[in-house]
């Protein structure tokens, strides 16, 4: 291909915005590249005939690191902080779509509904969140996509319902919420070293039960687990959505939010 810009051996016109940015040079490129072949390779190694959403998570990186990644074609973005979610929603396209996957606080439950490309919320994690949710998306005149969150580690630092109460939540989030539609089971696996099955195998459960004593088909919805260190064992277990955030961004720095 010819060298520099605009050059007329190059295969194809680049919009002189994103010369910059042109896919060649974009620097999340081998990485995002890097992570669907090792998320293709788990679908194939399976036999699965569903090829799981791969979500960036994009806490604590600038909208420019969004927009390079949305210039490689990619769209599905998750977000843990409401104003980080809110600012970005407001700067970048609105073919986006959002998954809001972070603690969502009752008192700031309205800024993220009232996000207009919000795609999902992942993180339902209690009956009065359910309501006041369901209740804002009624004014809103919205219909809002969830996940139930479960906590399958029984860690008390994480959300989520238990286990136990998995099946109670997804039938008041169908029968009450009629503003929300229940898409599926979320959880966050196990911090260790190792990848260990034993929280994907938990939310498996948990889909089954739902399965026979909702008689809900589960093929059709989400169960978003796994995250850049464990998603292949997640596919491998039958997580439909990954959330990668480091192994695609980069490590974030907690430390200062701008250097």
């Amino acid at each position: 291909s010819a060298s520099g810009p605009g050059g007329s051996g190059s295969k194809e016109m680049v919009n002189p915005e994103e010369q910059k940015l042109g896919s060649e040079d974009n620097p999340l490129k081998p990485k995002f590249e890097g992570i669907t072949k090792r998320m293709q390779a788990v679908v194939n190694e399976i036999k699965s005939s569903r090829k799981p959403t791969l979500v960036a998570v994009s806490k604590m990186k600038p909208s420019e690191a969004v927009k390079e990644a949305y210039d490689l074609g990619h769209r599905h973005f998750g977000e843990n902080y409401v104003q980080e979610l809110v600012k970005k929603s407001k700067e970048l396209p609105k073919d986006i779509k959002w998954h809001f996957i972070g603690h969502l606080q009752s008192n700031k439950a309205r800024h993220v509904v009232g996000i207009e490309n919000l795609h999902m919320l992942e993180t339902l994690d209690s009956v009065k969140l359910a309501n006041i949710v369901n209740r804002i998306a009624g004014e809103m005149d919205k219909k809002l996509s969830v996940l139930v969150q479960v906590n399958t580690s029984g860690e008390s630092q994480k959300y989520g319902v238990s286990p136990t109460d998995c099946v109670a939540m997804v039938k008041h989030v169908i029968e009450k919420c009629q503003n929300l539609i229940f898409s599926g089971l979320m959880t966050i696996g196990d911090y260790s070293a190792i990848p260990k099955p034993d929280c994907f195998e938990r939310l498996n459960a948990c889909k089954t039960k739902v399965e026979k004593e909702l008689g809900i088909d589960m093929s059709k919805k989400e169960m978003s687990m796994g995250m850049s260190a464990d998603f292949e064992l997640a596919i491998k277990l039958g997580s439909t959505s990954v959330r990668v955030g480091s192994a695609l961004f980069g490590a974030r720095d907690y430390s200062k939010k701008k250097k």
